[in-house]
């Protein structure tokens, strides 16, 4: 679960940009990788500079943080 209030920035994964920040984040030890095998669909950037991989498309994440409103736990799920 993240919190949506810590998230700065959520990417699509095939621009050149976001490929250097994910290579980087893994220099820095700053990565979290939440696809379980599967293929990247999505980044997530956090106020503290962590860069969280995720196998949700990029719109599915965004509808989830803009529901987190509604949300008891505050967050989202990663399922």
């Amino acid at each position: 679960m993240i919190l949506d209030e810590r998230v700065v920035a959520l990417i699509s994964p095939d621009s050149a940009p976001a490929k250097r920040t994910v290579g980087e984040a893994k220099d820095n030890g700053r990565i979290i990788d939440c696809t379980s095998g599967r293929r990247t669909k999505s980044i997530i950037i956090t106020d503290s500079d962590h860069v969280i991989l995720s196998a949700l498309a990029t719109d599915v994440v965004a509808q989830r943080l803009n529901g987190a409103e509604n949300d008891d736990n505050g967050g989202i799920r990663d399922e």
